[in-house]
């Protein structure tokens, strides 16, 4: 039986899926404690029960995911108002730093899963569908660039790259604790004791999203139907402005998906915005309307799971993971942490790294805390991680990926 629904329908199991998700994690605690989203929880129980359909034959669903691009363009979108060059100059030299650091992980992510997918003799591009794009860019990344990825010819691009961001989400909260402790202690051998005694843990707090609000709201204010109207249409704008950008870029043969126009047309417009009065983005407005057309996008996504292609594919993706895997641990021992200053906030912020470079900023937050409750804070650290993860590295890992897509 075939049950085909139309973009409204389609909308509503999208809700229907988070509504799912969100009461199945708060009864869950292995859920919460490593990060998984709500929409990939409802997502997956979901993909179960089309699996369930599929192998018995007794039913099928078939979506109009039309509005699919839309929630997901608003995303994006909004992600470039937050590429504030003057904001990057403010977090001081360690932001570009990490900034810098978190950049070299991308492109070897890419590198090395093209490499070792030609190496075990698949199409390269499934070693770039389960590099930096699941990766560092984690669920909605995997689902932006999943369209790119078929039109490159890679077939079920996008059940391969959330299946490799679902994998990654567990294996940064796995590693980045035992990674974090191990450079902790490390650090402490070369540290005096005082040094890391004395801290009051209950009053540590969230310096980057202390500072962060405290940029927003001077800014912003109350939300208000006015600003969320004048948030609508910076939005609508930038989306226009970025898809006439992705299309005069596709002329020049470069493959560009609107994502990345949107998020440059975006940015353009916050970057003016520093530098005068008279425009004021709408910044926590728009951050709220990005937030819930990630939440629908993400489960629209996860609707489009067919678990049943990863059959032939289920060895060679696990080989590719494991090594992303084994490369994070790695570059966060002997690239992150030397290069963020080889002391305890470095081993924090690798910890950190860990989490984003292999799953999302909520598990790079969940990292550090298990350390901070431990060995005390690290202000840098929880400033520094959420920032870049946050904010500047979404918006170098699409560009980057549309470079690695476009010369494969």
């Amino acid at each position: 039986m075939l049950l085909e629904l139309n973009i409204y329908h389609t909308c509503a199991i999208a809700v229907l899926v988070l509504m799912l998700g969100g009461a199945v994690r708060k009864k869950v605690n292995f859920l919460q404690t490593y990060c998984i989203p709500t929409p990939v929880v409802g997502g997956l129980i979901f993909t179960i029960l089309t699996l369930i359909g599929h192998q018995t034959g007794s039913f099928n669903f078939k979506f109009n995911f039309v509005l699919s691009d839309f929630f997901m363009l608003i995303f994006y979108s909004g992600i470039g108002f937050t590429a504030s060059i003057k904001l990057l100059k403010k977090g001081g030299v360690k932001v570009i730093t990490f900034l810098i650091v978190s950049s070299v992980l991308v492109l070897l992510q890419n590198g090395l899963g093209a490499i070792m997918a030609k190496l075990i003799g698949v199409d390269p591009l499934i070693g770039i569908a389960t590099g930096s794009i699941p990766m560092t860019g984690g669920h909605g990344t995997s689902a932006a660039f999943a369209p790119v990825l078929e039109q490159a010819g890679l077939a079920n691009a996008t059940t391969i790259t959330l299946a490799a961001a679902t994998f990654g989400l567990v294996a940064g909260s796995l590693v980045g604790g035992p990674v974090g402790r191990y450079l902790v202690e490390k650090s402490r051998k070369r540290e005096a004791a005082a040094n890391l005694q004395g801290f009051n843990i209950s009053e540590t707090e969230n310096l980057a999203t202390k500072d962060f609000n405290i940029e927003v709201e001077s800014k912003n204010g109350t939300i208000s139907e006015k600003r969320m109207a004048s948030a609508v249409y910076q939005l609508f704008l930038a989306m226009a402005l970025g898809s006439i950008i992705s299309q005069l870029l596709a002329k020049v043969g470069l493959t560009f998906p609107a994502s990345v126009g949107g998020m440059l047309a975006s940015a353009i417009f916050t970057n003016i915005a520093d530098y005068t009065d008279r425009i004021e983005i709408k910044y926590s407005e728009i951050k709220v309307m990005g937030d819930i057309a990630l939440s629908i996008f993400l489960a629209m996504s996860m609707m489009k799971l067919q678990l049943w292609q990863l059959v032939d594919l289920a060895v060679p993706m696990l080989i590719l993971l494991f090594v992303q895997t084994v490369l994070m641990i790695l570059f966060a021992i002997y690239i992150t942490y030397k290069v963020m200053g080889n002391d305890y906030e470095a081993a924090v912020m690798s910890s950190g790294h860990c989490g984003f470079g292999l799953g999302a900023v909520p598990t790079a937050m969940a990292n550090m805390k298990t350390l901070e409750e431990k060995y005390g804070p690290a202000k840098e650290a929880f400033f520094i991680v959420p920032l870049v993860g946050s904010l500047f590295i979404n918006f170098v890992n699409s560009i980057l990926i549309t470079l690695f897509i476009n010369i494969l």
